[in-house]
């Protein structure tokens, strides 16, 4: 077997050993027999939410196992072709399942990455928000571009986006947005994207000089419908007001925008895109994901850390710096992860970042670490 087939036997190895890790492959038939003896109870839809709750975690834990015996056998009758090929020095035959393994060592990294993703709320939906930062129509300008860049990664993984508020900024681009993203796995591939970002380059605006902007970006899962998070209506304040957003035929002409305060945090979630019942439905849907998001920080160290990391729009608070000039790079300050594509990034390439920010908060590593690779 060649070296370079070798390397791919042992890449594909290495992620078939984390994968079993994560799911903990030795008890993983003994607890998929005991979620199969609950499934059969006649008493297991008498309650309806743990019911629920019950098949997916049974339905995770099979397609765990059938991922990982998926890979683990597709890997073993390739190896079985190629010493076969070789034994009758058939190249085709060799070519064919060397080829084979390539494809199936980037499908074994992949599910490795998915496999990180079992946070108590990685699989659900998500809310996004960008505010623009220190920087005035330079930082709208900004998020603007920020705003585009996370729509496009979002249609490129055919996720749902919603709007839910949007405020114009006053010369140019945004001074806020706010989405609701759908689709497996939203809040856990977009958590790592919460904290400070930074644009560097040359003014757009007829300046000519080189200018720093900052905005900030927020993501907070979606609560599920069986979580029980309890608002007291005295701990509330509600204003409506009208909508400041770009015009047009549906802009609003009465007060339907909402803004809902939490008093004992001082959250703010506002929707604008709606009527206003729909949009008070919408705002105190957001503030219970924001208080839910408070609950996950508190239990959860290293995400408590990012978000009190993230601090104001401004210097010292960044987690990604993307330069535009005088040359072209994107820098994940936190995992060192950087490409030149700038252009790539900003059209949404996100997964890169994603990928490496996801790996580092599970062990504490960059992917290539974690990996063993240099």
């Amino acid at each position: 077997m060649r070296a370079e087939t070798q390397n791919l036997v042992e890449a594909i190895e290495k992620s078939l050993a984390l994968l079993a890790q994560r799911m903990d492959r030795e008890t993983a038939p003994h607890r998929l027999e005991e979620f199969n003896a609950r499934v059969e109870d006649p008493t297991l839809w008498d309650d309806p939410a743990a019911a629920q709750k019950l098949m997916r975690e049974r339905q995770a834990l099979v397609d765990s196992i059938e991922t990982y015996d998926g890979i683990a056998r597709e890997l073993a009758d390739n190896v079985e072709l190629i010493e076969l090929g070789e034994m009758e020095d058939d190249s085709e035959v060799v070519a064919e399942a060397e080829a084979a393994l390539a494809a199936l060592k980037e499908r074994a990294a992949q599910k490795e990455l998915e496999a990180l993703l079992d946070g108590e709320a990685d699989g659900n939906d998500t809310f996004l928000e960008i505010n623009a930062g220190a920087g005035g129509t330079e930082a709208c300008d900004w998020a603007q571009m920020l705003q585009r860049m996370y729509v496009r990664w979002a249609e490129k993984r055919g996720y749902k986006v919603e709007l839910q508020s949007e405020e114009a900024g006053t010369e140019a681009g945004i001074k806020s947005v706010s989405y609701k993203i759908s689709g497996p796995n939203a809040y856990g591939w977009l958590k790592s994207e919460s904290g400070v970002h930074r644009l560097v380059r040359i003014s757009p605006f007829g300046k000519g000089t080189r200018e720093t902007s900052f905005a900030s970006v927020w993501v907070y899962p979606v609560v599920d419908d069986n979580i029980e998070i309890e608002i007291n209506p005295s701990e509330i304040r509600l204003d409506t007001y009208r909508s400041s957003g770009a015009g047009g035929q549906h802009v609003n002409t009465t007060d339907s925008a909402v803004r809902i305060t939490h008093l004992p945090t001082g959250i703010v979630v506002t929707s604008s895109e709606k009527s206003q019942h729909q949009n008070r439905d919408i705002a105190m849907k957001a503030l219970k994901s924001r208080l839910y998001q408070m609950e996950l920080d508190r239990r959860t160290a290293d995400i408590n850390a990012a978000h009190e990391a993230k601090g104001s729009a401004g210097w010292g608070n960044q987690i990604r710096s993307y330069v535009l000039q005088p040359y072209q790079m994107v820098k994940d300050l936190r995992t060192g992860h950087e490409t030149s594509d700038t252009g790539g990034v900003l059209d949404g390439a996100l997964d890169g970042f994603m990928a490496a920010t996801l790996a580092m908060a599970v062990s504490g590593k960059s992917r290539a670490e974690a990996r063993g690779e240099e």
